[in-house]
């Protein structure tokens, strides 16, 4: 090869090689780079998701989707009902029988399919976990019937007539139903059959309560710790009520807390001076669960001011003290401050706060406790807070324990 050939050689591969280095390392850079932004896309995205289910499994129980799954519950069995309801009715116009319409009406219960609609609308109308009947506030009323019925059920002197008044001598209405017909032997000497019953009743029974809708706590306010934000959260009255709640809340710092938000701003004030501009007709009050390491006796006398206080900011609101809610039986066994015992001594100093004219003493435990006296195991992730799906049972509760003041 001569000299011109080997520099021309040369040239085209110093040539070739400058192509490489300039297109082919940046195409390839390129392509790597494309690469990466694969990967790192499907890495952030592998990192979202893994994020969401370690917090939703490991500190939000999955607790979010229970008020969805909930109200998709609802819209099915309700669904189901119609369904079998309207079944039944087209099933009834295909045979043409109408008397049978009327026999039920008239109070047979003669058809299987219309005894299981019943069923169902009344096992809807149940409290969760209570196995009970919503109208189990009016129980007192239902006493007061029995007793009324009782009086006159013998008004020619049975057996049983004759043997009540050694028992209970102090009631009227057993020697008005001996059939002795003397109407002197009444003490107050009433001439009415079962007058003195219905004076009595009032004496002995206490407070009267009526079941609610929600919109009965649109003019209420709930003041409290955690548990209370629980009922805030999870309780679908958070457009409804006015919450005034924070976790670690306690009875000496209650007023001072800046809980309560102002309209159109993001500024928020004290409890004290939200109930000095905003007047209420019921107050919630369900605070005490985070002063069980404190001294009894300081903690019963603020709480007793702090009810005194609400009178005077809120002369014309019913309060509601609530029971502190029990914790389970494992969680008040570790030893530590928290017991179930604390918390019975507790709650028996705030019954006592209860006049049953302003202020009313609401137990929700009996519905959320087993054998053992502690919060059922089932209902906590904690041991200490009700889980969101049971929150229902304790708001079922306040719908169905509203005050009746009327006469």
């Amino acid at each position: 090869m001569t000299l011109v050939g080997k520099k021309q050689y040369s040239s085209v591969c110093i040539k070739w090689i400058h192509l490489y280095c300039r297109y082919g390392r940046k195409d390839t850079g390129l392509n790597r780079g494309v690469e990466m932004k694969k990967v790192s896309k499907w890495t952030y995205l592998l990192l979202f998701l893994g994020t969401g289910v370690i917090y939703l499994s490991c500190v939000d129980h999955w607790e979010v989707y229970t008020k969805p799954l909930a109200q998709a519950k609802n819209w099915y069995q309700n669904l189901e009902v119609e369904e079998k309801l309207l079944a039944y009715t087209n099933n009834v116009q295909a045979a043409g029988e109408p008397s049978f319409i009327v026999g039920k009406q008239e109070g047979q219960d003669t058809s299987p399919d219309a005894s299981g609609i019943d069923n169902m609308e009344t096992s809807d109308n149940q409290v969760p976990g209570s196995g009970r009947d919503e109208p189990i506030s009016i129980g007192d009323e239902g006493g007061t019937a029995d007793e009324g019925e009782t009086g006159k059920e013998n008004p020619e002197g049975a057996e049983s007539g004759g043997e009540t008044p050694p028992d209970s001598p102090d009631k009227p209405e057993a020697d008005e139903g001996s059939g002795d017909g003397s109407e002197g032997e009444s003490p107050e000497g009433e001439a009415s059959e079962g007058g003195a019953a219905d004076e009595k009743v009032p004496e002995d029974m206490g407070p009267r309560y009526m079941t609610v809708e929600d919109d009965y706590f649109a003019d209420a306010v709930f003041i409290g710790d955690s548990r209370t934000m629980g009922l805030f959260e999870y309780g679908d009255l958070e457009e409804t009520a006015e919450f005034y709640c924070s976790r670690g809340l306690t009875v000496f710092e209650m007023f001072e807390a800046k809980l309560a938000s102002v309209p159109d701003s993001k500024k928020k004030i004290s409890v004290e001076e939200a109930l000095q501009q905003k007047s209420f007709s019921k107050i919630y009050l369900m605070i005490g669960i985070n002063e069980m390491g404190g001294n009894m006796p300081p903690w019963v006398e603020e709480y007793k001011n702090a009810v005194e206080k609400l009178k005077e900011l809120q002369p014309d609101a019913i309060i509601y003290v609530q029971a502190i809610i029990k914790v389970t039986a494992k969680r008040s066994a570790q030893g530590d401050y928290i017991t179930n015992e604390g918390i019975d001594l507790r709650n028996e100093a705030i019954a006592q706060l209860a006049d049953n004219e302003k202020v009313f003493y609401l137990d929700v435990n009996p519905l959320i406790c087993d054998e053992t006296g502690g919060m059922i195991p089932d209902y906590t992730t904690d041991g200490v807070h009700l889980k969101a799906k049971y929150i229902e049972i304790w708001k079922d509760f306040l719908k169905t324990h509203a005050i009746c003041l009327d006469e």
